[in-house]
């Protein structure tokens, strides 16, 4: 009786104990989204705020979100396993899986989705001297003149070349710099850059500053006819039209006609299925939070979660978007990395 009764004593002591070193040592979590004057940072902030609040307690996890030099970077710390979780550009991503471009034939097939985010569109601000006609091709005025394209590891880098190449402008004429959204706003204010390439969910902090400090009369938007987005869509057609309301910046009086592909939410094919379905389903049951964060993740809803993935959806994923009643389509469903 007596060993039964320090049987069970030592049992409990073990639990609580175990108990109190997850409580004191949480799993940690890292998710890597970009420049902090963009729209990743913060809502990956918001992200990892929420899950550590809603997880923290009964699964013993959190998670810290991290600025970095955009989507190429993060998919480096991904692949490098020095990130759980990271934020991309759809255009990235579909270079990655594929092998194409950046990645020279090398695919990174251990990447997994996890969902679908928020529409990244593209900005293109330039003092109003450069947008004679306030097409996008009036980037070729800035031929001689300083230009900052972000930071150079990032997603936006790529796409703006990728962009631009398309539309026959050739950025190597200009004095390119390599500056974080916020550093570009600054510059763009004092005068040392003529434009900057901010592209994120509408609206973007750095862009918002400019637009209060500077306005309509200094500082122009370039548009994107339809002939433009023909032309992009042709090679990468996962561009798509994308209008910026007006009164989304401040004294913005019209709507600007942009376009923009979509974010992604990615990890790595060895993370944890649990891990993953925790975090789908968080993300999915306090969508009210994200809409809080920043107003470009509003188109963030879970029947457009898989809807333009590139990347095949990590497992834990697939079971909480089934058990959802989403169907999900053979070309993202597991495979072998």
């Amino acid at each position: 009786m007596i060993l039964k009764f320090l049987c069970t004593f030592l049992l409990l002591i073990l639990s609580l104990t175990t108990i109190l070193q997850a409580s004191i040592n949480p799993k940690k979590y890292v998710i890597a989204t970009a420049s902090t004057g963009g729209t990743f940072y913060p809502v990956g902030v918001g992200l990892a705020k929420l899950l550590s609040l809603k997880l923290n307690e009964k699964e013993s996890m959190s998670f810290l979100a991290i600025s970095s030099d955009g989507s190429f970077d993060n998919v480096r710390m991904l692949e490098n396993k020095e990130v759980n979780f990271a934020m991309i550009q759809g255009l990235c991503g579909m270079m990655a899986w594929n092998g194409t471009h950046v990645y020279h034939n090398k695919p990174y097939k251990n990447l997994r989705s996890v969902s679908l985010l928020w529409q990244n569109v593209e900005h293109f601000m330039v003092r109003k001297e450069i947008a004679t006609t306030g097409n996008i091709l009036d980037l070729k005025n800035l031929y001689g003149q300083n230009f900052s394209m972000a930071e150079n590891d990032s997603g936006s880098k790529v796409s703006a070349e990728i962009i631009m190449d398309t539309l026959g402008i050739d950025y190597t004429k200009m004095n390119l710099y390599y500056f974080g959204y916020n550093q570009s706003a600054v510059a763009l204010q004092q005068g040392k850059i003529k434009g900057m390439n901010t592209p994120a969910g509408a609206p973007v902090a750095a862009v918002t500053s400019v637009c209060n400090a500077m306005g309509p009369l200094k500082v122009s938007l370039l548009e994107f006819s339809d002939i433009d987005l023909e032309k992009i869509q042709k090679q990468f057609p996962i561009w798509k039209r994308y209008v910026i309301k007006a009164n989304t910046y401040p004294r913005q009086t019209k709507d600007i006609n942009t376009i923009a592909q979509s974010n992604l939410l990615i990890t790595d094919v060895d993370t944890p299925e649990d891990i993953v379905y925790l975090v789908t389903k968080t993300l999915y049951e306090n969508l009210s939070f994200f809409n809080s964060v920043n107003k470009g993740t509003i188109s963030l809803s879970l029947q457009n979660a898989i809807d333009g993935l590139n990347i095949p959806l990590h497992k834990g994923a697939i079971r909480y978007y089934q058990e959802m009643g989403i169907t999900i389509p053979s070309h993202l469903l597991h495979v072998s990395p």
